[in-house]
């Protein structure tokens, strides 16, 4: 059937003409990457496959059919695997553009960056065939030891949610179709399919799933892949609550939820929670989910329902097919060399080591590995076979020309017994140098998708390698490659710190480019580096027992710890050096007071004043003065990239949404704008930010808590509505006068039972049980009629 006659059919009356049979089929998808077809109805497969920053094409089971089997053992031991090896899980893959992962390339803090980014990574799905990508994964770094922080953007859900929205309207502007993961909780890799996340409703709304809501409205995804984990006891691929009440009925989302590879533990419970797409095929599963529907445990309108979405965008994927679409991977290569030039993080820069120049630096020593094999990617299924690699070395040598004379030396091994004579040779080396590159990772292969890091520190050897260099040499520019967030034990030794993460097959190009000045390094830290693992939030319940990872920090994650606690971090959220200089100043609101449904505009000048044309990332962060319920003491609302010419000057605006200001308050369910002053805060990053202004933010609703039945008194005497009308319930249940009713109120006042029970203690009066909760419902219903009104 042409792709035409697809269309023209309709989803609903196709999916009420399937046999149970058929449905069974369609929601449990076909072999390994593909949904299955339904050749009565004409309903083709379409393809996915996995890729966060790159498409990872297996030629076997793609292309031939190949059953998981053997080869999805090999995927759930990946831990032991190198990303060299990945063909044993995956089989033959057909290369593309290994573009920098997702720790790396967040760092740009760029969302039309990540546009770009996902038109890139859409063409090639096109050219592959490929009509679904699952990615981009936005789990939050919740602990830098996380085995899969490689992959994801961030410890914060604004920079999260936008940058994913941006890839995933790339991608879908070029007909293919994003999978926003792992849906959610999924913040570490230790028993990560059964281990159960126990996160507080606050922290859920406001932190971890925050991001995947904004990514959502933003960009609406054609499909949300479920985690593998349990969240507050329940699975989340079965999870009614997390699947249809939040995702689709609080955020709008119209597409398909599609499981992780294996994730479903119990088909029936996961269709009726909502989870529409059940992959890889399993016989055992839809022979579950064929029982189910057949003997009437699942209503067939819900089957139908589930067919439907899937049927939508089978039609969807093929309408949008352009088989004919060709990618220059030249050109992507050269894409992916800018965007790690825009990604890369300059940590230090003391008395300006960099960039390098031949005026100050004739003989330069490159010390490490990392120099002529290049530490790009992590391990797991979002592991990428790229087109071509780039080789820090041999890009750096083209750059230096003749106008420097470049030296390489080991200076590192895997094999402890031969460190000794290498950082004894990198020593010797080094005193005769004017600067010295050292390339330093940690552990590569062993950390990633199925393992988390046991440690902040850098592979066996690395740090002694550099506190020894150091100490013969003090004009060392460290180059990092790493997942996430290291200790430098040498910082103070050292005069420069280049942090790429995994930046890709074209780091070595990227980073030959900021070295030598050819561009300006304009990346920011997405994620806090601690001074040591014990300042972590995750410290005292990472990684759980028995089965149970309490997040014990609630909403205070990542930076908001920090900032919170006043623990002084080895880098701050948002920080990032430029060759540049910028200045900030005249901050300015459009407004004085803002309610809800409104949005203020925060705008400010930005000025240029080093001698070289460079971007800066400017950001925006709200302080609150007396919230109703504890927050933290700062968090990022906005932020913008901006470049300038050198002396250049520009008028900045960021807008800011009401509602980007309010917290998740769980006494009532809903999102609440505090009546309180709010200072907003703009700079360079979290722990420099020279301007601010004040607003004050005006609520409908009021400061005081809805009426329970055991509420304290206090709680009862400080809300006017409650106050009022418990006055006249006594009057007309005592037969009292205003006067007197108002003292048995402030008799009551400090006692620390409930207000009946205070009632019945204090005076002796008790009152009919249903006549109190008639009360309780009418003095909330006025609560809530009063905000309306206002």
């Amino acid at each position: 059937m042409s792709n035409k006659e697809i269309l023209e059919q309709d989803a609903v009356s196709m999916s009420e003409t399937m046999t149970a049979q058929e449905q069974a089929s369609l929601l449990s998808g076909h072999r390994m990457w593909k949904t299955e077809k339904i050749d009565r109805l004409g309903v083709p497969h379409i393809v996915m496959t996995d890729g966060t920053y790159g498409v990872r094409y297996s030629i076997q089971q793609i292309e031939q059919d190949e059953k998981g089997g053997q080869d999805f053992a090999a995927f759930l031991n990946v831990v032991n695997q190198r990303a060299k090896d990945v063909e044993i899980a995956w089989g033959t893959m057909k290369p593309a553009t290994c573009f920098p992962n997702g720790s790396s390339f967040a760092c740009s803090w760029d969302v039309e960056l990540a546009l770009t980014l996902g038109t890139a990574l859409g063409q090639e799905c096109q050219n592959l065939g490929v009509h679904l990508l699952l990615g981009p994964g936005i789990n939050i770094r919740r602990t830098p030891l996380g085995g899969r922080s490689y992959e994801y953007y961030s410890e914060d859900p604004v920079i999260s949610g936008d940058i994913a929205a941006g890839v995933i309207n790339g991608l879908q502007q070029q007909g293919v179709g994003a999978s926003l993961k792992h849906f959610a909780c999924n913040n570490s890799e230790v028993e990560r399919t059964t281990m159960d996340s126990i996160v507080d409703e606050r922290a859920l709304r406001e932190i971890y799933l925050r991001g995947f809501e904004r990514a959502v409205r933003q960009s609406q995804p054609w499909t949300v892949m479920s985690s593998y984990n349990r969240l507050n006891g329940v699975h989340t691929a079965e999870n009614r609550w997390l699947l249809t009440d939040v995702l689709r009925n609080d955020w709008g989302f119209t597409g398909v939820v599609v499981a992780d590879w294996h994730g479903i533990k119990e088909r029936p419970e996961s269709l009726l929670a909502g989870n529409d797409l059940d992959m890889p095929e399993s016989e055992s599963r839809k022979a579950q989910l064929l029982a189910a529907l057949e003997d009437g445990r699942i209503d067939r309108k819900i089957a139908e329902q589930s067919c439907r979405r899937i049927l939508s965008l089978v039609q969807k994927a093929k309408a949008a097919e352009r088989r004919d679409t060709q990618v220059d991977y030249n050109q992507h290569h050269q894409l992916a060399r800018s965007m790690v030039a825009e990604s890369i993080v300059l940590l230090k820069n003391d008395r300006k080591l960099l960039p390098l120049e031949a005026e100050s630096c004739s003989r330069l020593l490159v010390i490490g590995e990392g120099a002529t094999v290049p530490v790009i990617q992590g391990s797991g299924c979002a592991t990428t076979v790229p087109t071509e690699v780039d080789i820090p070395l041999d890009e750096m040598n083209k750059l230096a020309a003749d106008q420097m004379n470049v030296r390489w030396i080991q200076g590192t091994s895997e094999l402890e017994s031969l460190r000794d004579a290498l950082i004894e040779e990198a020593c010797a080396a080094a005193a005769e140098a004017d600067k010295i590159v050292i390339f330093a990772s940690t552990e590569n292969g062993y950390d990633g998708e199925g393992s988390d890091r046991t440690t902040l520190a850098l592979a066996p050897g690395h740090d002694r390698l550099i506190s020894a260099v150091a100490a013969v040499n003090p004009n060392v520019i460290v180059v990092l490659a790493n997942p996430d967030a290291v200790v430098m034990p040498w910082l103070d030794e050292v005069g420069a710190v280049v942090e790429t993460f995994f930046a890709g097959q074209a780091m070595g190009g990227g980073l030959a480019d900021v070295l030598f000045g050819k561009a300006n390094p304009s990346g920011k830290l997405t994620v806090t580096f601690p001074k040591r693992l014990q300042d972590t939030p995750t410290w005292l319940s990472y990684p759980g027992e028995n089965g149970k990872h309490y997040y014990s920090e609630g909403i205070f994650v990542g930076y908001r710890w920090y900032d919170s606690r006043e623990i002084e971090p080895l880098f701050p959220f948002g920080f990032g050096l430029s060759y540049s200089e910028f200045t900030y100043s005249d901050i300015e609101l459009d407004k004085q007071t803002l309610r809800a449904g409104e949005t203020v505009a925060v705008s400010f000048t930005l000025t240029n004043s080093g001698t070289c044309s460079g971007k800066e990332v400017c950001q925006l962060y709200s302080r609150y003065h007396q919230p109703r319920l504890a927050r933290p003491h700062q968090e990022l609302k906005g932020f913008c990239k901006v470049e300038l010419a050198a002396g250049e000057s520009r008028r900045i605006t960021l807008q800011l949404p009401a509602d980007d200001l309010r917290y998740y308050d769980t006494g009532r369910g809903e999102w609440i704008l505090d009546h309180d002053l709010i200072t907003l805060c703009v700079g360079t990053h979290s722990r420099s930010l020279p301007l601010q202004a004040t607003l004050e933010c005006q609520s409908a609703v009021a400061r005081y808590r809805l009426i329970q039945h055991d509420t304290q008194p206090v709680f009862v005497l400080e809300n006017p509505i409650a106050r009022g009308m418990f006055n006249q319930f006594l009057q007309r249940e005592l037969s009292i006068n205003e006067q007197d009713a108002e003292r048995i109120l402030q008799h009551c006042a400090n006692s620390f039972f409930g207000i009946f029970t205070t009632f019945d203690r204090r005076l002796r009066q008790s009152f009919d049980r249903k006549i109190c909760e008639q009360l309780i419902k009418e003095i909330n219903q006025a609560i809530k009629q009063q905000e309306i009104d206002a």
